[in-house]
């Protein structure tokens, strides 16, 4: 399988999981509970997968980067949090960065 298809998997379970946290309540609600342990279960393993072929400083800054700005839009979507001007210019930047790592370097190659 595609290592980067992988790579996307990866950041969407975690970042369900991480979405599952915030309804578990602290780990007192069952189906988000179970939600957030299925869902970091996936996560490392298709995040081990994808290190067979890319390199784990890469991985780790897509899956980082990728997860910190859709965590904070989920955040921002579900539970009312606010983004300001400078939240926003700092979520730009995450994603232009992932964006040079993954168009520009020549260690993201496969």
């Amino acid at each position: 399988m595609n290592p980067w298809l992988l790579l996307a998997v990866a950041i969407g379970s975690e970042v369900v999981a991480t979405s599952a946290l915030k309804a578990s309540d602290g780990f007192t609600r069952f189906w988000p509970a179970l939600i957030v342990v299925a869902g970091y279960a996936v996560s490392f393993f298709c995040l081990s997968l994808a290190l067979r072929s890319i390199p784990i400083g890469i991985v780790y800054a897509v899956w980082a980067g990728v997860g910190i700005v859709l965590i904070a839009s989920l955040g921002w979507l579900l539970f009312g949090q606010r983004l300001d001007i400078p939240a926003l210019a700092g979520m730009f930047l995450i994603v232009s960065g992932v964006v040079v790592i993954r168009v520009f370097s020549k260690a993201a190659s496969l």
